[in-house]
């Protein structure tokens, strides 16, 4: 900042020329003193380049810099060029300081050709895949090291979060399994009922909750339970610089906090399928009972006629993928989630999103192989 300052009122002046306009600055610039908007200066001015003329600027502190700051943000997003070079290089330099520092908002013509959008999101999906493989490898190579060294396991936290996510989720996930049992019931007896059918309904909520729906509402309840609750907690520790205070210590993050956790849902979710496929047996049974008049006993025989332990292991391998697949992906949002509260509640979001997401991909391919294996 020069040394001999004029005292004199900050002024910015637009001049129009060929490509644009030119800003002339000149007076004292002072975070004090009342300063010149940029929207008022330029509207009605057409986009164009931009420059400016320094010869009567007297002086300067952080109030020039972000009015240039703002300038310089205004031309990108109109698509236009700014040209800073004749203002003052120590000037320059705090302003692409700043712009390193913040983010612009993307103007929506930025990428309006079609090939370029594909582009793009393809080279975004590339980097996702790219992470979430990273990721899965680390955990593969830290459970390795459990397996060789299990007395450096941390087993106090991993039956921590089998209380949390295991005994903590029964109430919920047993009400959702018996009314899927019972929604399952109902909507079996109307074409049954046509038929003559109406023991058939435990064969159908029996195959139904064992194989498919007793894991999913498990997996999904817990997606938005437990996942959703490992993403918020791990990117809050984040945001409190917590992790990096793990890595300076020499602990590893991955060891630290994310095998626990997909170690106990790996462990708990298995249980959970086979508590949720008894609960909506339980609800189909009562509206059996209660609608078609079968009792009890007779839909327990019929049932079991049907299901058998192929079909309850079916549902057993799903959830504890579907577990493995919510502690993978509520830990990795986590690690991944930015250093505020807003990117703590968008982790959290998208922790429950790709673990619903991956769960309904791994049920499709699951159910691809067991049909070739006959099971």
């Amino acid at each position: 900042m020069p040394a001999d300052i004029t005292e004199s009122d900050p002024r910015a002046e637009l001049r129009a020329v060929d490509d644009g306009c030119i800003i002339a600055l000149s007076g004292r610039w002072q975070i004090t003193q009342p300063l010149p908007k940029w929207e008022a200066l330029s509207a009605g001015q057409p986009p164009g380049r931009v420059t400016f003329d320094v010869s009567e600027l007297t002086g300067w502190d952080s109030s020039l810099v972000l009015f240039v700051s703002e300038v310089c943000n205004r031309a990108r997003l109109n698509g236009t060029w700014c040209d800073l070079k004749p203002l003052p290089p120590a000037l320059v330099d705090l302003v692409q300081q700043l712009e390193d520092k913040t983010t612009y908002p993307i103007p929506s013509t930025r990428y309006s050709d079609f090939f370029s959008i594909i582009g793009i999101r393809t080279l975004d999906i590339w980097e996702k895949t790219r992470e979430l493989s990273n990721f899965v490898g680390e955990c593969v190579l830290s459970a390795s090291r459990m397996v060789s060294h299990p007395h450096k396991f941390r087993w106090r936290d991993c039956f921590s979060e089998m209380q949390q996510c295991g005994a903590m989720a029964l109430p919920i996930v047993g009400l959702i399994a018996f009314l899927v049992g019972v929604t399952l019931a109902y909507t079996g007896a109307i074409i049954l009922r046509q038929f003559g059918g109406d023991i058939w309904v435990a064969d159908l909520v029996g195959l139904s909750m064992t194989r498919e729906m007793g894991a999913m509402m498990a997996g999904i309840v817990l997606a938005g339970r437990t996942g959703a609750a490992f993403a918020a907690e791990i990117g809050n520790m984040r945001a409190n610089e917590e992790v990096d205070a793990l890595v300076t210590l020499g602990i590893h993050p991955i060891d630290f906090l994310v095998l626990p956790r997909i170690v106990a849902l790996g462990v708990m979710m298995p249980l959970l399928a086979v508590y949720s496929n008894a609960l909506g047996i339980i609800g189909g049974m009562a509206i059996a009972w209660g609608l078609l008049d079968i009792p009890p006993p007779a839909y327990w025989v019929e049932m079991l006629s049907i299901v058998d332990l192929s079909d309850l292991l079916t549902g057993v391998i799903k959830a504890t993928t579907f577990g493995v697949i919510i502690g993978l992906s509520g830990c990795l949002r986590g690690l991944q989630a930015d250093r505020s509260a807003s990117g703590v509640g968008q982790a959290a979001t998208s922790a429950v999103v790709t673990a619903i997401l991956l769960i309904i991909v791994a049920d499709s391919l699951y159910a691809v192989v067991f049909n070739i294996l006959g099971w």
